[in-house]
This record gives C-alpha cells, sequence and structure tokens, in this order.
C-alpha cells in the first residue's frame, strides 16, 4: 500500500475553478432559500422537546443559557464553515473542505461518517415527526390501527411506524424533483414554524410569572453545562446547506451569510423560547414528550395546543428536508470523485437532482424509522457531526499556515483560537457519549475502511490521474 495515496488531496486551484465551470445541478438558490434549508436543519425537536426536557432534568430556567453555550461552541465551527464555503463553493460541505487540506483518507472518513449520521438524522426525526403527527390528528378523532402505530417493542401488537416511513419516502420524492420545488416547500415550512413559535412566545408572554424563574440555575451550573451537551443536538445542522454549494446562485457570497444568519435566527428563537416556556410554567413540571403544548393545555389554551402540534408537524418536516437534502449532495460528491460507484453521481435527466443518493437513501431511512426504535437510532446521531467539526476547526488553522494567499470571502476571526474552542468544545461532548453509541460507531468505521483499501483507493480520480 502506498502511504502516499492516503495523503493525495485535491488541488484548491482546481476546486476553485470546477465551481466556476456549469456543473450538473442547476444554480437556482439564493440566500434567503439556502438560509431556509439551515434553518430547516435547526428548528424542530429541540424548540418544541428540548427547551422543556432539559429544563426539567438538567438546567431549570436557566435552560437559555444552555441554548447559549452550546451556540457559542457551535457558532465556532459555523465560522469556519464559513470561510471553507466562502473558498470552496462546490458540494460536499466537511468532506469536501476536508479533501482539500487533510487528504483523501481523511475526506473519506469524513464522508462516510456523515453518510450515517444525517441518514440517522432523518430516521431519528421520522420517527419523531410521526409521533407528533398521531397526536395532531388524535386532536381530531383520527386514530391509526394499533399495528401501524410504532416500531416492534415499542408496544403492544406494534409491527411498524407507518407514518415515519412514509414521512421518510415522501421527503425523498420531493427532494428527486427540481431542487428549487424543495427549497420552495421547505422555505414555506420554516416561514410557517417561525411565525407559529412566534406566536406562541407573543401569547405566552402575558401568562409570564417571574416566580417560576426562581430558582434559576436549581442543579447549579454545572447542570446548566451539562444541559448544553444535550441541546447541541439542537444547534447543528446549518452544515446541511453548504452540501447545496453548487445549486446557489452566487454560492461564495451567499454560503457564509446563510451559515451565520441560520445559526444567528435559530439562537434567538431558541432563547426566547426558553423564557417563555420557563416563564409560565414551573420548570419541574415539564419533563414530558410535548412539554411546549402541555404547558398551554395546563393555562386552558386549547388553541395554542393546537398550534403549537401543527407547528411541531411543519418543523420536524423540515428537518427531514434538509439533512435528506445533504445526505445525497455528499453520497454524489463522494461518487463524483470516484470513492463511491460512478452510478450514484448520475444527476437526474429532466430535473438535474442526485435521485439515485436520494432515492435510495430515503428508503434506507424509511425502513429504519418504520422498524427501529427512536432511543436506539438516536445513539448514533452526534459522533460523525462532531468528529466533522473536528477536521473543520482544524483545517482551517492549517490551511491559513500552509495557504494563506488565496483570496477568501469570509474570514474566521480570531485564529488560532476560536477553531480551538470548537475542537475542545466538540472533544468535551464526544466524551459524554455513552459506549454502545462509540462500539456501533466503530463498527461502521471499520466497514468503511474495508470500502476504502478494497475499492476507493484504486477507483478514486485522483489514482486514475483525474
Amino acid at each position: 500500500m502506498n502511504a502516499k495515496a492516503l495523503l493525495r488531496k485535491k488541488s484548491l486551484e482546481a476546486l476553485q475553478a470546477e465551481a466556476q465551470k456549469p456543473g450538473p445541478f442547476r444554480r437556482v438558490l439564493g440566500l434567503w432559500q439556502l438560509v431556509g434549508i439551515g434553518l430547516g436543519g435547526l428548528i424542530g425537536v429541540g424548540i418544541f422537546v428540548l427547551t422543556g426536557v432539559v429544563a426539567a432534568t438538567q438546567a431549570g430556567p436557566a435552560v437559555a443559557l444552555s441554548f447559549l453555550i452550546a451556540g457559542v461552541a457551535s457558532g465556532a465551527a459555523a465560522l469556519c464553515y464559513a470561510e471553507f464555503a466562502s473558498m470552496i463553493p462546490v458540494a460536499g460541505s466537511a468532506y469536501t473542505y476536508a479533501y482539500a487540506v487533510l487528504g483523501e483518507l481523511v475526506a473519506w472518513i469524513i464522508g462516510w461518517d456523515l453518510l450515517l449520521e444525517y441518514a440517522l438524522v432523518v430516521a431519528v426525526v421520522s420517527i419523531g415527526w410521526s409521533g407528533y403527527l398521531r397526536a395532531l390528528l388524535a386532536l381530531f378523532g383520527i386514530e391509526l390501527p394499533l399495528w401501524a402505530q410504532g416500531a416492534p417493542g415499542t408496544g403492544d401488537d406494534h409491527m411498524l411506524d407507518l407514518c415515519a416511513m412514509l414521512g421518510a419516502l415522501g421527503v425523498a420524492g420531493l427532494l428527486t424533483l427540481r431542487v428549487e420545488w424543495g427549497a420552495r416547500f421547505n422555505t414555506a415550512m420554516v416561514l410557517l414554524k417561525i411565525a407559529a413559535v412566534a406566536v406562541v412566545i407573543v401569547a405566552a408572554a402575558p401568562h409570564v410569572d417571574p416566580a417560576n424563574w426562581r430558582p434559576f440555575m436549581p442543579f447549579g451550573f454545572s447542570g446548566v453545562v451539562e444541559g448544553a451537551a444535550v441541546v447541541f443536538f439542537a444547534v447543528f445542522g446549518y452544515d446541511t446547506l453548504t452540501t447545496a454549494a453548487e445549486e446557489s446562485v452566487d454560492p461564495q457570497r451567499d454560503l457564509p451569510r446563510a451559515v451565520l444568519l441560520s445559526l444567528a435566527i435559530a439562537l434567538t428563537l431558541y432563547v426566547a423560547m426558553s423564557f417563555a416556556l420557563t416563564g409560565i410554567a414551573r420548570y419541574d413540571t415539564l419533563g414530558n414528550a410535548a412539554p411546549v403544548a402541555g404547558a398551554f393545555q395546563a393555562l386552558g389554551m386549547t388553541w395554542a395546543t393546537l398550534l403549537v402540534s401543527a407547528a411541531a408537524v411543519v418543523g420536524i418536516l423540515s428537518v427531514m428536508i434538509a439533512f435528506l437534502l445533504g445526505c445525497a449532495r455528499i453520497w454524489f460528491a463522494m461518487s463524483r470523485d470516484g470513492l463511491l460507484p460512478a452510478w450514484f453521481a448520475k444527476p437526474h435527466p429532466k430535473f438535474a437532482t442526485p435521485y439515485r443518493p436520494t432515492l435510495i437513501a430515503g428508503g434506507l431511512c424509511a425502513l429504519v424509522a418504520a422498524f427501529f426504535p427512536i432511543r436506539e437510532v438516536a445513539e448514533l446521531v452526534n459522533i460523525g457531526t462532531l468528529s466533522a467539526f473536528i477536521v473543520i476547526c482544524l483545517a482551517v488553522i492549517a490551511l491559513r499556515r500552509s495557504r494563506p494567499d488565496p483570496p477568501r470571502g469570509f474570514r474566521t476571526p480570531f485564529v488560532p483560537f476560536l477553531p480551538l474552542i470548537g475542537v475542545a468544545f466538540s472533544l468535551w461532548l464526544l466524551s459524554k457519549l455513552p459506549a454502545i453509541a462509540w462500539g456501533r460507531f466503530l463498527i461502521w468505521l471499520l466497514l468503511g475502511l474495508a470500502v476504502y483499501f478494497t475499492y476507493s483507493m484504486r477507483h478514486s480520480r485522483l489514482a486514475r490521474g483525474a
């Protein structure tokens, strides 16, 4: 085995030139459609569930501080993503950035990890979306048969989660059509859920009782920090929009702006919702699957409960769209580079979308969501994303030293200190993950290395001099 082959890199100049050429995708996404994709990945389960659960079990009314701490750590990585997006505006996100700076093997590992993580996020969110949808239907007296209400083992007579399966398949079908159709639908969903969240916050304001905020940190500051580790799941997702670089009208200008805007808007809403929720209900009453809806139900505001349930269904659907879009485009980029079979890198002849990876990934997500409990699926979600954050932060430092001259549409401030904060926080969060998640991740990693050394290493376009 040639050790040099593991470190071969894609030329930065070649990637920048590639970004200027007409590609297989249609450049139709503007700034606010990209922001919509980012917000689609950011606002979902976190704002409707984690705000209450973390308040009840770890942070108390200081859950807003948990979101801010997690947001600062995620923001450090977001600034690094923004710099790379302005320099290398091509599909693939962290995978492509690693290929240009750290070499093929690291890029393969990151790409392989992100395929798993993005797909599992879609599966996890599909299961959560199914629960909210069934609850919303129940308000209108509609109930599915028991066999269709959940995965085996989640309840008596449960055989599969039908809504979760159909949700994943529906999103996959939508994303095989013209990308602007999916983006417009996603933007509409994002606007609806933001409007619903804003209405909920305004409706809560007259009912806020400052006494509910005392004690502010019932579990101490350590509880606030532990809460930040939990809600970190809710403050990444902006990276999905960088995978759509080749469908952006002006990627070097719009991608960095979209990354930072989507994270800033999401954090503002998270903090506002945290204060509103803990203001209208005691923190120790919020430890349930639908804390926001439950709090308004306790106030007798049935209309708000219905609004929250509908907003949750809409909001979680947009998360599914964002992450499946990202998964398919990373898969496409790896196939175009020869690391996976080129068959996956054939765009749809009419719609110009990566339809093969989209439909296959969507089908696999549907099967996982239908037949596996949410806890088993969720344990693996964070590892690949945190690993990608570490790679991106280190890559910014490395590229500043090795290639300081190429123009950057956006420059990460306070290098190397800010990227190192992102690295440190990501490592700390990785240390908090359960051993069983690490074991399953190791199996996936070993499988990926086997694929790389038996197929990808020889079929890489760089290996063939392409």
